[in-house]
């Protein structure tokens, strides 16, 4: 850890990963708080987890999907800063210095990035790296935002900006079900809301290595869909805001100019 690094909070999702954790865990740096969100596993992932790092905080996720997942981690964190982390294997955990170094240097977000000078992927194939690019170039033309790796998930960011993410309420159960957000289309919500909240984003080169056990979940044609239905709803929920913004600021009683309204959306 850089030396004026603050209290770090590495958040791990995980569901039926212990085989992974076995091999992810021991590589992790010495931080402040490993959090541990189980997705209800079968296969004794926690049991592994204390075995291998004793002092790992546990949670159990209230509902499905990594969404979920995340926004339980994050409301359990009490470091300064939050790692989103894989449990598959995928993130070096040498990485994660850089990602706080640029924190601590004045960045809101360190986003991690396959696609700058430095990074790379052992495990993307040809089909979702381009399905990555136009969705990437979408939210890009769309929002004004200059991400070269929009549906990437390995980042950090400062946990003071949470409440503004405004995540489903993570206290609501229901363990057959899902709500929007719940899903892999969080990385986008993140990405998209740390955007739009005017929050300062520097990319961090990450190279992405291949799952070391087992099968991922990810499905690129549904998720992707999944990824590009929040795009849009992301940008109409921008536009919303950015029409109230205008009205709302009028001074009491004069003439709402609803062209500037129709401007600033």
């Amino acid at each position: 850890m850089p030396s004026s690094a603050p209290t770090v909070s590495i958040v791990i999702p995980a569901r039926n990963e212990a085989r992974n954790l076995e091999v992810v865990l021991p590589k992790l740096p010495a931080v402040h708080q490993v959090l541990l969100v189980d997705g209800h596993s079968v296969d004794g992932t926690i049991e592994t987890a204390r075995r291998i790092l004793p002092e790992i905080d546990v949670v159990q996720q209230t509902r499905k999907g990594k969404g979920n997942a995340l926004a339980c981690g994050f409301a359990a964190a009490t470091g300064d800063i939050i790692v989103m982390f894989d449990a598959d294997g995928s993130a070096d955990a040498d990485e994660i210095p850089a990602f706080v170094r640029t924190l601590v240097e004045g960045a809101d977000v360190a986003k991690g990035s396959r696609y700058t000078r430095g990074g790379g992927s052992e495990d993307i194939t040809r089909f979702r790296s381009l399905g990555n690019l136009f969705l990437n170039t979408a939210t890009n033309l769309l929002l004004g935002s200059r991400y070269t790796d929009l549906c990437y998930g390995y980042n950090a960011f400062w946990r003071r900006l949470v409440p503004g993410l405004h995540l489903p309420d993570h206290t609501v159960k229901a363990s057959d079900a899902m709500i929007w957000g719940d899903g892999f289309e969080i990385e986008t919500v993140l990405n998209c809301r740390f955007f739009l909240g005017g929050h300062r984003i520097v990319e961090v080169p990450s190279v992405e290595k291949s799952r070391i056990f087992g099968e991922s979940n990810l499905n690129a044609i549904r998720d992707g869909l999944r990824v590009l239905r929040t795009i849009l709803a992301e940008r109409a929920h921008a536009r919303s805001t950015a029409r109230r913004a205008v009205i709302e600021e009028t001074p009491a009683g004069a003439r709402i100019d609803h062209r500037a309204a129709r401007k600033a959306a």
